[in-house]
């Protein structure tokens, strides 16, 4: 009787510890939900950098390519002139459609 409750209670935190690790596996799937833009953020509207600051909403350029906030899909991300590596400068085309 003493081994088979041990099996049991052995088996039952396997398989929670099992459990628990496919749920952390797929958190990050599911937090990546479109793909990052670059270039299409207005300044202090971005969700991360690559370069000149630290992070989320931390650009003082409208436009940067180096800031990219994240959108839809990649066809979205090229409708508004973005791209989806850092690049030099800014994007005109999103400054365009949003200034008119």
């Amino acid at each position: 009787m003493k081994t088979t409750l041990k099996s049991l209670t052995v088996a039952t935190a396997l398989a929670g510890a099992v459990g628990m690790a496919a749920a952390l596996t797929a958190a990050p799937a599911l937090a990546a939900d479109g793909v990052k833009c670059f270039g299409v953020a207005k300044a202090g509207e971005n969700d991360c950098a690559a370069g000149n600051h630290s992070c989320k909403g931390h650009s003082t350029a409208d436009y940067s390519g180096q800031d990219w906030k994240m959108v839809e899909d990649a066809g979205k991300c090229m409708e508004m002139g973005g791209k989806q590596a850092a690049f030099e400068g800014m994007n005109e085309k999103a400054k365009m459609m949003k200034d008119g």
